[in-house]
């Protein structure tokens, strides 16, 4: 039988009114009583009931969170590593986690309006961001509380956390052109999400910074995913001239683009320079290890459920806008690079 409130009181000789009042700390109870009932609860292993919990603080003690991806499963390890780091964070502030998964679009909206309307949760994590994004609008329009995993151009202002990509694409771009490498393709993501987009942009401004135009023929764009990178690969290496390095926005178009590389007969890191962005688990031990952009993926899901426990507890964030610095990772995929 699970220990009840009544049965702290009998022990300690006070009523169940005290019990409950000091494990709520309520400032009505004298600090030595609240701390002789929490010391008696915690011994005889008492849990409070969470459903009544709930109800008595109108809250569900949920967080909502709707992974934007194609398909009936998700194989993207980038979502792999957010999911673990909210739920772990989630887990250790005693919130629980309701997970869809949704293709951006119409289904994904009437998602999370049934979230909100029929209060299943308290709060929402949204990530992948859209330049012109409709979840982030719709939510602002509710009130209801929310932090983003990215930006955009909605010219609102949320709370949210982010890693500077036009940063990090500059800082792959001088590291290829280090190399000698003066033709450098770029495989995008679709650029109506907004990281793609700055992403992009930073692309294109190292090659300003050295000098070089654009060339819109080395620019793919691809979604996301493996084979989509492997395709743009394959259409860039089938230039004449073909590029020295290929440039992709996510670590799992880069993979696809190693992959089309080698049915080319080209050996990456020595005949052509392969770079990604994210330093998913699967970076490091490509064939060969792969140079790309570190985003701490499992530390910023503990950080963004971090600052939407924060919003929904305390009512605001110190700091509601937090742009991380990107870390260039140089492995094998871009070292010894011929280019005569």
């Amino acid at each position: 039988m699970p220990v009840t409130l009544q049965d702290v009181a009998d022990r300690l000789g006070v009523s169940i009114a005290t019990v409950s009042r000091a494990l709520g700390g309520y400032s009505d109870v004298a600090e030595e009583t609240r701390a002789r009932v929490v010391q008696t609860a915690e011994q005889m292993g008492y849990r409070p009931n969470v459903s009544a919990r709930r109800l008595q603080k109108q809250r569900t003690e949920t967080l909502g969170f709707v992974i934007p991806t194609h398909g009936p499963r998700f194989s993207d390890p980038f979502f792999s590593e957010l999911l673990a780091g909210i739920g772990n964070e989630a887990a250790e502030h005693e919130y629980d986690l309701l997970v869809s998964t949704r293709a951006p679009g119409e289904e994904e909206l009437k998602t999370y309006e049934r979230m909100v309307m029929e209060q299943r949760v308290d709060g929402m994590l949204v990530v992948r961001t859209r330049r012109q994004d409709q979840r982030i609008s719709y939510l602002l329009e509710k009130g209801f509380p929310f932090v983003a995993f990215g930006r955009s151009d909605l010219g609102a202002d949320f709370p949210y956390l982010d890693v500077d990509g036009r940063k990090g694409l500059r800082q792959v771009v001088q590291h290829l052109m280090g190399l000698g490498c003066r033709r450098v393709a770029y495989i995008s993501g679709p650029t109506y999400l907004a990281f793609a987009s700055h992403r992009l942009a930073g692309y294109k401004e190292a090659l300003a910074a050295e000098g070089i135009s654009v060339d819109e023929s080395l620019i793919a764009v691809g979604e996301l995913t493996e084979r989509s990178g492997h395709e743009a690969a394959m259409r860039l290496l089938a230039q004449d001239p073909r590029p020295a390095a290929i440039s992709a926005c996510n670590d799992l178009m880069a993979l696809g683009a190693i992959s089309a590389a080698r049915k080319r007969g080209f050996t990456v890191g020595r005949d052509l320079a392969v770079t990604g962005f994210d330093d998913v688990p699967l970076a490091a031990h490509a064939h060969p290890p792969l140079t790309t952009v570190r985003q701490p993926i499992y530390s910023i899901g503990r950080r963004i459920c971090r600052m939407l426990v924060h919003l929904l507890e305390e009512g605001y964030l110190k700091d509601p806008k937090v742009l991380l610095e990107p870390e260039l990772i140089v492995r094998a995929s871009s070292s010894g690079i011929s280019t005569e």
